[in-house]
């Protein structure tokens, strides 16, 4: 008899909770259980959804650290060109390059890394016969390459 009692009780206070959590006024447990199974649908979806915009954002934050930062500055005698991405870019340090040298430009001092990021740091000068060159130009010129750089791995 006690036992009975106690099982009642046990399953009258669950029978609560599910309502307070499901915020259900049904007074029979079949309506009750509909609600609570309603209210599960709609969890899953909001995780769903959640999900789907946690991806998103994963995307976008790897699209965006993925692009590389061009620093142009304008020294005395040259340029001090710095481009930095958080990821290592293979290859691109050839396509930087050969900018620098369509723009007419002797790179008198490099230091470049490609192991966990790309990050390269050069001083350069003008050529003697090159005279239309300045900050904006070698930084349009750089991020052409960048762009070409990626085009080309996407198809590899």
């Amino acid at each position: 008899m006690v036992y009975r009692v106690h099982r009642r009780t046990v399953l009258y206070r669950s029978i609560q909770k599910l309502r307070s959590i499901t915020n259900s006024h049904a007074r029979r447990k079949t309506s009750l259980i509909l609600s609570a199974s309603r209210y599960i649908r709609g969890l899953k979806k909001k995780l769903q959804e959640l999900n789907q915009l946690a991806v998103a954002a994963a995307q976008n934050a790897i699209d965006n650290s993925s692009t590389p930062v061009i620093k142009v500055e304008t020294k005395e005698e040259g340029f001090m060109i710095k481009v930095v991405c958080e990821k290592s870019c293979q290859g691109l340090l050839t396509f930087i390059l050969e900018a620098f040298e369509k723009l007419g430009l002797d790179v008198l001092h490099a230091r470049a890394s490609c192991v966990e990021s790309f990050s390269i740091e050069a001083f350069a000068i003008k050529e003697n016969n090159t005279s239309n060159v300045d900050a904006q130009a070698i930084e349009e010129k750089v991020s052409q390459a960048i762009k070409n750089w990626k085009e080309v791995t996407k198809q590899c």
